[in-house]
């Protein structure tokens, strides 16, 4: 037999060869590398998804906040208007564009690019409220070129954080062509402002916007490449320029030109020419880009993976070996905790003779054969363990059982004696104390039933004939102790099946218990029955203090799926006779809300239990002077 070798051996053999190492540090070079080419190629895509119907939409935003400017200050002719009206349907037009392609890249956008989109369709979802109130005159010609600000601030925000680029030098130029996007923006809004006569005001915030429009030119200018300042210089130093800064001149100094509107709008439409071109030039920049960093990616992923390969290789033999060993180690472990002990303990259960096959772990590895004979200690003490367990059980039940039964005994000899008592009795008051005393037999002779429910036996009351459900339910409630706070609404004509009368009893007063005991005692306990689609539905309601959403789901799971019985757990010991039987029966119980704050128990009984009542039935109810042995009838025991 070879000598056994130790896990230390084999683990030090395979650090020689630092594997790991080399897999994660290949893995990281290559996520990094081709992440950042997907990240450049990406660029192209979300300029044409995002930033492109964005600044459709700014645009058309400007004609319109230009548009209802003129529609606010009361100037605007019936053609201005109807071009009003036609400019909100372009906006409107945009805006759908834009919500279409943004719901597209959503999924592939980083989180904050998504915040964005969605201040941007909050902001949008304001546009018809803005537009009401012009229509309406509500709305003054400053606070409506400030609300059609906000959009466009929105917008533009989306523009930064889509511009957002590991490589830098595209980043920089892209936020400076975004700030004369934006310079174009504040022209926009001095013409909504300079719309009639502006007043002091106006006059002030068109000064704000022309100083920080021409800010934002000089600063970019600075700071463009050659190519893009080429592009924006030919239009600030055009002759149409001049003429523009002339003019806002003239209005700050209160003296409006007549040609404002035709000069201003011919240069915002030449400026959004020039940000459209250099637009282009920013997303073409980014394809070579990429390209090189992925050629970059694939030489050094290359690279990587042939060192990976040579230690895969040397790792390969000693690596393998010990993940057979490993491999049966844990099959054999599986095998234990999910077929071998499950099976066992199912077995022992149900009463069956087991017999626990060995355990063996086959390896050349010391600890690893440790392990096996470890799991084979394991299996057999969990198997003791489960036997113990399963006797155990087994005389609890018996236990369960005798006491009950002789309770039963006793309860019905007693029953008997009081059925005589109460028939000789003529003092009032002792036929009173009498049927007290039967209303507290049958509590206990109830308690003793489910002692037998416990142990898993049957017990044995039950009736031949089917049982109208209105008596059913009245027995139950004669089976709780505080049964004058119980009130049983009318029922439909309907007969439960008389094998399982007894257990249906037994289910209901515990529910009716139950009710009782955890609500206050001025309060009434309801129940009422009514038929349903799948059979007939009992429901006991209380007013107490209810319960919360987690205890109502935990008590609904154990009433669906009665768990084992557990001695340590008697907090709930009705609620498990409960399940208990509705189980036996296919009965299905369910706990709920109660509109008075309480709890309602909802009972649904199959259909094939229940049938209507016949002519024959009701006769059959009725005593019969020649029956040998009349079945004793279910008596409600009422308060004075």
């Amino acid at each position: 037999m070879a000598r056994s070798r130790t896990i230390r051996v084999k683990i030090v053999g395979l650090l020689l060869v630092p594997l790991v190492s080399m897999v994660t540090l290949w893995v990281i070079i290559v996520a990094v590398t081709a992440g950042e080419s997907l990240e450049l190629r990406s660029y192209k895509e979300r300029w044409t998804n995002l930033r492109q119907p964005a600044s459709k939409l700014i645009s058309e935003l400007q004609r319109e906040r230009l548009s209802s400017a003129s529609l606010v200050v009361d100037r605007a002719t019936a053609d201005e208007q109807a071009e009003a009206y036609t400019q909100r349907a372009r906006t409107d037009t945009a805006r759908e564009r834009f919500r279409q392609l943004s719901e597209l890249s959503r999924g592939s956008s980083t989180p904050a690019v998504r915040t964005e989109i969605d201040t941007v369709l909050t902001q949008l979802a304001h546009l018809e409220g803005i537009r009401g109130e012009i229509d309406a005159g509500l709305s003054p010609i400053l606070p409506t070129i400030e609300a059609y600000n906000a959009i466009s601030d929105a917008l533009f925000g989306l523009q930064r954080s889509v511009a957002l680029i590991d490589d830098i030098p595209i980043y920089e130029q892209s936020r400076l062509v975004i700030n004369l996007g934006y310079a174009k923006e504040l022209l926009t809004r001095e013409q909504a402002i300079a719309v009639g006569d502006p007043g002091e005001e106006e006059r002030k915030l068109f000064t704000q916007l022309v100083g920080n429009r021409r800010f934002l030119i000089d600063q970019a200018l600075a700071e463009l490449d050659a190519p893009l300042r080429e592009i924006q210089v030919g239009i600030i130093t055009s002759p149409a320029y001049q003429r523009l800064r002339i003019m806002e001149e003239q209005i700050i100094a209160g003296h409006a030109p007549a040609d404002w509107p035709t000069a201003s709008d011919a240069l915002a439409t030449t400026i959004q020419e020039a940000q459209n071109s250099a637009s282009v030039l920013l997303s073409e920049r980014a394809e070579p880009v990429a390209d090189a960093v992925l050629v970059r990616a694939l030489v050094l992923a290359g690279t990587g993976l042939v060192v990976v390969v040579v230690s895969i290789v040397i790792s390969l033999r000693m690596g393998n070996r010990l993940s057979r060993e490993l491999g049966t180690l844990r099959q054999a472990a599986l095998e234990v905790a999910e077929s071998r002990l499950p099976q066992v303990v199912r077995k022992l259960r149900q009463g069956e003779e087991v017999e626990v096959p060995a355990l063996t772990v086959p390896g050349r590895t010391a600890e690893i054969q440790d392990v096996g004979k470890a799991f084979a200690t394991v299996q057999q003490t969990a198997v003791e363990a489960a036997v113990g367990e399963a006797k155990l059980r087994a005389g609890v039940g018996q236990v369960f059982r005798n006491l009950a039964r002789r309770s039963q005994t006793l309860l019905h000899r007693q029953r008997i004696q009081l059925d005589g008592m109460q028939r000789t009795a003529t003092d009032p008051q002792a036929l009173d104390d009498l049927f007290r005393l039967d209303h507290l037999t049958t509590r206990m002779r109830r308690h003793a039933e489910g002692l037998i429910i416990l142990s898993g036996a049957v017990p044995g009351r039950g009736w031949r004939k089917p049982v109208p459900l209105h008596d059913v339910v009245r027995g139950a409630s004669a089976e709780v102790e505080d049964y004058t706070r119980v009130s049983v609404s009318p029922m439909p004509d309907h007969s439960l099946a008389g094998p399982v009368v007894g257990d249906v009893i037994h289910l209901i007063a515990e529910l009716i218990e139950n009710a009782t005991v955890f609500s206050p005692p001025h309060t009434a306990v309801t129940v009422r029955g009514e038929l349903a689609a799948h059979g007939f539905a009992i429901e006991v309601e209380d007013r107490g203090l209810g319960l919360s959403e987690e205890e109502l789901t935990d008590l609904n799971e154990r009433l669906a799926n009665p768990p084992e019985f557990d001695l340590a757990d008697s907090d709930r010991l009705g609620l498990f006779v409960v399940a208990r039987l509705a189980a036996r029966h296919d009965i299905r119980v369910t706990l709920r809300g109660s509109p008075y704050g309480g709890t309602t128990a909802i009972v649904l009984i199959p259909g094939e239990l229940v049938s209507e009542r016949t002519s024959s039935e009701e006769e059959s109810d009725a005593p019969q002077e020649h029956d040998p042995e009349p079945a004793r009838r279910m008596r409600v025991v009422t308060s004075d």
